[in-house]
Protein backbone atom coordinates (compact mmCIF):
# COMPACT_ATOMS: atom_id res chain seq x y z
CA UNK A 1 0.00 0.00 0.00
CA UNK A 2 1.35 3.22 -0.87
CA UNK A 3 2.26 5.77 2.04
CA UNK A 4 -0.21 8.36 3.22
CA UNK A 5 2.18 10.84 1.70
CA UNK A 6 2.56 8.99 -1.76
CA UNK A 7 -1.28 9.10 -1.77
CA UNK A 8 -2.31 12.78 -1.61
CA UNK A 9 -2.04 15.06 -4.45
CA UNK A 10 -2.14 18.70 -4.38
CA UNK A 11 -5.11 20.54 -5.40
CA UNK A 12 -4.53 23.78 -7.00
CA UNK A 13 -4.30 26.66 -5.06
CA UNK A 14 -6.38 30.25 -5.52
CA UNK A 15 -4.12 32.73 -8.05
CA UNK A 16 -3.48 35.04 -5.08
CA UNK A 17 -0.36 33.18 -3.65
CA UNK A 18 3.87 33.50 -3.15
CA UNK A 19 3.93 34.10 -6.84
CA UNK A 20 1.91 37.49 -6.78
CA UNK A 21 3.06 38.85 -3.74
CA UNK A 22 6.62 38.61 -4.78
CA UNK A 23 6.28 40.29 -8.30
CA UNK A 24 2.92 42.98 -7.34
CA UNK A 25 5.29 44.99 -6.02
CA UNK A 26 9.20 44.05 -5.92
CA UNK A 27 10.33 44.88 -3.24
CA UNK A 28 13.91 46.80 -2.77
CA UNK A 29 16.41 44.49 -1.58
CA UNK A 30 17.75 46.44 0.89
CA UNK A 31 13.61 46.52 2.18
CA UNK A 32 13.58 42.81 1.89
CA UNK A 33 12.61 40.72 5.42
CA UNK A 34 15.54 39.03 5.26
CA UNK A 35 17.53 41.72 5.32
CA UNK A 36 15.38 43.90 7.92
CA UNK A 37 16.24 40.80 10.19
CA UNK A 38 19.90 40.69 9.20
CA UNK A 39 20.14 44.51 10.23
CA UNK A 40 18.96 43.15 14.07
CA UNK A 41 21.23 40.20 14.20
CA UNK A 42 18.02 37.44 13.44
CA UNK A 43 18.88 36.44 10.53
CA UNK A 44 18.58 33.23 9.75
CA UNK A 45 15.03 33.54 12.03
CA UNK A 46 15.30 29.93 14.01
CA UNK A 47 12.34 28.49 15.70
CA UNK A 48 13.51 28.26 19.59
CA UNK A 49 10.48 25.45 20.68
CA UNK A 50 7.94 24.02 19.96
CA UNK A 51 5.10 25.01 22.41
CA UNK A 52 1.65 24.70 19.96
CA UNK A 53 0.84 22.38 17.19
CA UNK A 54 -1.83 23.96 15.32
CA UNK A 55 -3.53 21.74 12.99
CA UNK A 56 -5.40 22.56 10.31
CA UNK A 57 -8.53 20.40 9.71
CA UNK A 58 -9.86 21.58 6.07
CA UNK A 59 -10.60 24.69 4.39
CA UNK A 60 -14.38 24.01 4.29
CA UNK A 61 -16.16 26.30 5.50
CA UNK A 62 -19.85 28.01 5.69
CA UNK A 63 -18.57 31.53 5.62
CA UNK A 64 -16.67 32.91 2.97
CA UNK A 65 -14.89 36.24 4.09
CA UNK A 66 -13.46 38.82 2.19
CA UNK A 67 -10.11 38.57 4.52
CA UNK A 68 -9.39 34.78 4.58
CA UNK A 69 -5.87 33.68 4.29
CA UNK A 70 -7.20 30.27 3.84
CA UNK A 71 -9.59 31.27 0.88
CA UNK A 72 -12.18 28.71 2.84
CA UNK A 73 -15.79 28.41 1.42
CA UNK A 74 -18.61 26.01 1.23
CA UNK A 75 -16.93 24.59 -2.06
CA UNK A 76 -13.41 23.63 -0.67
CA UNK A 77 -13.12 20.22 -0.45
CA UNK A 78 -9.96 19.64 1.34
CA UNK A 79 -10.52 18.05 4.77
CA UNK A 80 -7.70 16.08 6.78
CA UNK A 81 -8.51 12.32 7.22
CA UNK A 82 -8.51 10.28 10.17
CA UNK A 83 -4.98 8.92 9.09
CA UNK A 84 -3.14 12.14 8.70
CA UNK A 85 -5.00 13.17 12.48
CA UNK A 86 -3.79 9.55 13.75
CA UNK A 87 -0.27 10.93 13.30
CA UNK A 88 -0.87 13.88 14.78
CA UNK A 89 -2.00 12.06 17.94
CA UNK A 90 1.30 9.86 18.08
CA UNK A 91 3.07 13.47 18.15
CA UNK A 92 0.79 14.81 20.98
CA UNK A 93 1.32 11.50 23.01
CA UNK A 94 4.89 11.43 22.28
CA UNK A 95 5.87 14.92 23.08
CA UNK A 96 5.40 17.20 25.44
CA UNK A 97 3.55 19.84 23.40
CA UNK A 98 1.52 22.29 25.33
CA UNK A 99 -1.45 23.81 23.11
CA UNK A 100 -3.09 22.31 20.41
CA UNK A 101 -4.31 24.35 18.33
CA UNK A 102 -7.64 23.23 15.65
CA UNK A 103 -7.79 25.54 12.86
CA UNK A 104 -9.60 25.66 9.55
CA UNK A 105 -11.58 26.69 7.58
CA UNK A 106 -14.38 25.88 9.87
CA UNK A 107 -12.73 22.87 12.02
CA UNK A 108 -15.89 21.74 13.16
CA UNK A 109 -17.51 20.69 9.36
CA UNK A 110 -14.67 17.86 9.10
CA UNK A 111 -16.40 14.69 10.52
CA UNK A 112 -13.83 13.73 12.50
CA UNK A 113 -13.91 16.40 14.59
CA UNK A 114 -15.18 15.31 17.78
CA UNK A 115 -13.24 12.32 17.73
CA UNK A 116 -10.09 14.12 17.33
CA UNK A 117 -10.85 16.47 20.40
CA UNK A 118 -12.19 13.57 22.46
CA UNK A 119 -8.53 11.98 21.28
CA UNK A 120 -6.35 14.89 22.28
CA UNK A 121 -8.28 15.13 25.75
CA UNK A 122 -7.48 11.73 26.75
CA UNK A 123 -4.00 11.31 25.71
CA UNK A 124 -3.60 14.77 27.49
CA UNK A 125 -6.09 15.88 30.32
CA UNK A 126 -4.14 18.94 31.00
CA UNK A 127 -3.08 20.21 27.51
CA UNK A 128 -4.83 23.46 26.42
CA UNK A 129 -6.61 22.97 23.52
CA UNK A 130 -7.87 25.56 21.05
CA UNK A 131 -10.74 25.52 18.42
CA UNK A 132 -10.81 28.85 16.57
CA UNK A 133 -14.37 29.05 15.84
CA UNK A 134 -16.24 31.35 13.49
CA UNK A 135 -19.22 30.94 15.94
CA UNK A 136 -22.08 31.06 13.52
CA UNK A 137 -21.06 27.48 12.66
CA UNK A 138 -23.21 26.70 15.80
CA UNK A 139 -26.35 28.22 14.30
CA UNK A 140 -25.45 26.58 10.97
CA UNK A 141 -27.21 23.30 10.70
CA UNK A 142 -28.94 21.45 13.76
CA UNK A 143 -25.96 19.34 13.91
CA UNK A 144 -23.71 22.01 15.46
CA UNK A 145 -26.14 23.47 17.68
CA UNK A 146 -24.89 21.42 20.64
CA UNK A 147 -20.97 22.73 20.54
CA UNK A 148 -21.38 24.75 23.22
CA UNK A 149 -22.36 21.98 25.50
CA UNK A 150 -19.55 19.40 23.80
CA UNK A 151 -16.79 22.36 24.09
CA UNK A 152 -17.36 22.90 27.89
CA UNK A 153 -16.99 18.78 28.50
CA UNK A 154 -13.64 18.65 26.58
CA UNK A 155 -12.43 21.69 28.31
CA UNK A 156 -11.89 23.54 25.22
CA UNK A 157 -10.82 27.25 24.87
CA UNK A 158 -12.64 29.44 21.84
CA UNK A 159 -11.40 31.85 20.21
CA UNK A 160 -13.50 33.70 17.06
CA UNK A 161 -13.45 36.40 15.07
CA UNK A 162 -15.53 39.42 15.45
CA UNK A 163 -14.46 42.17 12.94
CA UNK A 164 -16.07 44.69 15.09
CA UNK A 165 -19.16 45.49 17.52
CA UNK A 166 -21.66 46.61 14.84
CA UNK A 167 -23.70 44.85 12.11
CA UNK A 168 -22.01 46.58 9.32
CA UNK A 169 -18.46 46.44 10.02
CA UNK A 170 -18.86 43.33 10.42
CA UNK A 171 -20.93 42.22 7.66
CA UNK A 172 -19.42 43.90 5.09
CA UNK A 173 -16.46 41.85 5.82
CA UNK A 174 -17.59 38.21 6.87
CA UNK A 175 -21.31 38.35 4.68
CA UNK A 176 -24.80 39.29 5.52
CA UNK A 177 -26.31 38.29 8.59
CA UNK A 178 -23.29 37.19 10.06
CA UNK A 179 -22.99 39.96 12.89
CA UNK A 180 -26.48 39.01 13.99
CA UNK A 181 -25.46 34.87 13.75
CA UNK A 182 -22.49 35.82 15.98
CA UNK A 183 -24.41 37.87 18.61
CA UNK A 184 -26.47 35.35 18.97
CA UNK A 185 -23.96 31.94 19.45
CA UNK A 186 -21.57 34.68 21.67
CA UNK A 187 -24.73 34.39 24.02
CA UNK A 188 -25.08 30.97 23.68
CA UNK A 189 -21.37 30.10 24.41
CA UNK A 190 -21.93 32.96 27.45
CA UNK A 191 -25.09 30.71 28.72
CA UNK A 192 -22.55 27.65 29.19
CA UNK A 193 -20.31 29.68 31.01
CA UNK A 194 -17.56 31.09 28.32
CA UNK A 195 -15.95 34.18 29.18
CA UNK A 196 -18.08 35.03 32.30
CA UNK A 197 -15.70 35.41 34.97
CA UNK A 198 -14.80 32.57 37.32
CA UNK A 199 -16.17 29.66 34.96
CA UNK A 200 -12.52 28.49 33.71
CA UNK A 201 -14.66 28.52 29.97
CA UNK A 202 -12.15 30.73 27.85
CA UNK A 203 -13.80 32.81 24.85
CA UNK A 204 -11.17 34.97 23.24
CA UNK A 205 -12.13 37.06 20.62
CA UNK A 206 -10.31 38.46 17.30
CA UNK A 207 -9.92 41.90 15.57
CA UNK A 208 -8.70 42.42 12.57
CA UNK A 209 -9.18 45.57 10.58
CA UNK A 210 -11.77 46.37 7.60
CA UNK A 211 -9.33 47.87 5.26
CA UNK A 212 -5.76 48.23 4.47
CA UNK A 213 -4.53 49.30 7.72
CA UNK A 214 -2.63 48.48 10.58
CA UNK A 215 -5.06 47.76 14.07
CA UNK A 216 -5.21 49.84 16.63
CA UNK A 217 -4.07 49.33 19.93
CA UNK A 218 -4.96 46.06 21.48
CA UNK A 219 -5.47 46.75 25.14
CA UNK A 220 -7.75 49.87 23.65
CA UNK A 221 -9.98 47.73 21.42
CA UNK A 222 -10.30 45.01 24.15
CA UNK A 223 -11.83 47.83 26.75
CA UNK A 224 -14.02 49.37 24.08
CA UNK A 225 -15.17 45.85 22.30
CA UNK A 226 -16.00 44.69 26.28
CA UNK A 227 -18.02 47.87 27.06
CA UNK A 228 -20.39 47.84 23.87
CA UNK A 229 -20.71 44.08 23.89
CA UNK A 230 -22.33 44.30 27.57
CA UNK A 231 -23.86 47.22 26.85
CA UNK A 232 -25.34 46.28 23.67
CA UNK A 233 -25.61 42.61 24.36
CA UNK A 234 -24.79 41.76 27.55
CA UNK A 235 -21.70 39.13 26.30
CA UNK A 236 -18.56 38.78 28.44
CA UNK A 237 -15.48 37.50 26.60
CA UNK A 238 -11.79 36.89 28.11
CA UNK A 239 -9.54 38.54 25.91
CA UNK A 240 -9.17 40.33 22.76
CA UNK A 241 -6.29 39.87 20.04
CA UNK A 242 -5.55 42.19 17.77
CA UNK A 243 -4.51 40.84 14.33
CA UNK A 244 -2.60 42.37 11.38
CA UNK A 245 -4.14 40.91 8.25
CA UNK A 246 -1.34 39.61 5.84
CA UNK A 247 -1.60 40.52 2.32
CA UNK A 248 -2.15 36.98 1.12
CA UNK A 249 -5.03 35.38 -0.80
CA UNK A 250 -8.25 37.44 -0.46
CA UNK A 251 -6.67 40.34 1.25
CA UNK A 252 -3.70 40.34 -1.44
CA UNK A 253 -6.49 40.10 -3.95
CA UNK A 254 -8.68 43.04 -2.27
CA UNK A 255 -5.47 45.27 -2.24
CA UNK A 256 -4.44 44.54 -5.56
CA UNK A 257 -7.91 45.34 -7.02
CA UNK A 258 -8.30 48.79 -4.85
CA UNK A 259 -4.75 49.55 -5.25
CA UNK A 260 -4.08 49.85 -2.32
CA UNK A 261 -0.72 46.99 -2.34
CA UNK A 262 2.11 48.97 -3.02
CA UNK A 263 0.91 51.76 0.26
CA UNK A 264 0.00 48.54 2.62
CA UNK A 265 3.56 46.95 2.37
CA UNK A 266 4.95 50.47 2.86
CA UNK A 267 3.11 50.75 5.60
CA UNK A 268 4.26 47.20 6.96
CA UNK A 269 7.95 48.05 5.93
CA UNK A 270 8.05 51.60 7.78
CA UNK A 271 6.17 50.18 11.02
CA UNK A 272 9.05 46.99 11.50
CA UNK A 273 9.61 46.58 15.32
CA UNK A 274 12.84 44.14 15.84
CA UNK A 275 10.81 43.52 19.25
CA UNK A 276 7.56 42.22 17.39
CA UNK A 277 9.88 40.16 15.14
CA UNK A 278 12.21 38.60 18.36
CA UNK A 279 8.31 37.26 19.11
CA UNK A 280 7.00 36.08 15.89
CA UNK A 281 4.56 32.72 16.32
CA UNK A 282 6.19 31.00 14.18
CA UNK A 283 9.59 30.24 16.60
CA UNK A 284 7.80 28.33 19.16
CA UNK A 285 4.76 27.06 16.39
CA UNK A 286 4.64 23.96 14.26
CA UNK A 287 1.49 24.40 11.43
CA UNK A 288 -0.16 21.01 10.15
CA UNK A 289 -1.35 21.64 7.18
CA UNK A 290 -5.02 19.33 5.98
CA UNK A 291 -2.64 16.68 3.79
CA UNK A 292 -0.29 16.72 6.69
CA UNK A 293 2.80 18.79 5.52
CA UNK A 294 4.51 20.95 8.06
CA UNK A 295 5.02 24.71 8.03
CA UNK A 296 6.19 27.42 10.23
CA UNK A 297 3.21 29.71 10.57
CA UNK A 298 -0.51 29.15 8.88
CA UNK A 299 0.31 31.69 6.50
CA UNK A 300 3.17 29.66 4.71
CA UNK A 301 1.02 27.01 4.68
CA UNK A 302 -1.26 28.90 2.20
CA UNK A 303 1.52 29.92 0.38
CA UNK A 304 3.03 26.01 0.07
CA UNK A 305 6.36 27.25 2.00
CA UNK A 306 6.91 23.83 3.80
CA UNK A 307 9.32 23.47 6.93
CA UNK A 308 13.26 24.20 6.04
CA UNK A 309 13.45 20.21 6.91
CA UNK A 310 14.44 17.60 4.60
CA UNK A 311 13.58 14.93 6.38
CA UNK A 312 10.63 16.10 8.33
CA UNK A 313 8.42 17.91 5.92
CA UNK A 314 5.06 15.84 6.92
CA UNK A 315 3.77 14.74 9.97
CA UNK A 316 4.30 10.97 9.71
CA UNK A 317 8.00 11.86 10.25
CA UNK A 318 8.32 14.18 12.81
CA UNK A 319 11.44 14.99 14.12
CA UNK A 320 10.89 16.59 17.19
CA UNK A 321 14.73 17.73 17.81
CA UNK A 322 15.15 18.74 14.07
CA UNK A 323 12.11 20.98 14.11
CA UNK A 324 12.94 22.38 17.24
CA UNK A 325 16.23 23.90 15.97
CA UNK A 326 14.87 24.83 12.47
CA UNK A 327 15.78 27.75 10.27
CA UNK A 328 11.89 29.83 9.73
CA UNK A 329 10.76 29.88 6.01
CA UNK A 330 10.54 33.92 5.81
CA UNK A 331 9.79 35.83 2.97
CA UNK A 332 8.01 39.67 2.45
CA UNK A 333 4.76 38.63 3.64
CA UNK A 334 6.38 38.30 6.87
CA UNK A 335 6.25 41.98 7.46
CA UNK A 336 2.88 41.59 8.44
CA UNK A 337 3.50 39.61 11.71
CA UNK A 338 6.51 42.47 12.57
CA UNK A 339 4.91 45.61 11.87
CA UNK A 340 3.86 47.93 15.04
CA UNK A 341 2.88 45.94 17.91
CA UNK A 342 3.48 42.55 15.86
CA UNK A 343 0.65 40.34 15.36
CA UNK A 344 0.19 36.30 15.72
CA UNK A 345 -2.69 33.81 16.31
CA UNK A 346 -2.83 35.17 20.09
CA UNK A 347 -2.28 38.82 19.09
CA UNK A 348 0.16 41.50 19.65
CA UNK A 349 3.94 40.05 20.27
CA UNK A 350 5.65 43.64 21.67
Amino acid sequence: MKSLKAQLHPISEPSFGLDLLEKSFPIDSNSSFKQKLTEIRLFPLQSTSIDILQINLGKMCNQVCKHCHVDAGPDRKEIMVRETMEYCLDVIKTHSIKTIDLTGGAPEMNPDFRWFVESIRAINPLATIIVRCNLTIILANPKYNDLPDFFEENRVEVVSSLPYFTAMKTDSQRGDGVFDKSIRALQLLNKQGYGVPGSGLILNLVYNPSGAFLPGSQEGLEIEFKKKLKEKFQIQFNSLFAITNIPISRFLEYLIRSDNYESYMEKLIENFNPAAAQGVMCRTTISVGWDGYLYDCDFNQMLELKVDSKDSQHISEFNYENLSQREIVVKNHCFGCTAGSGSSCGGTTA
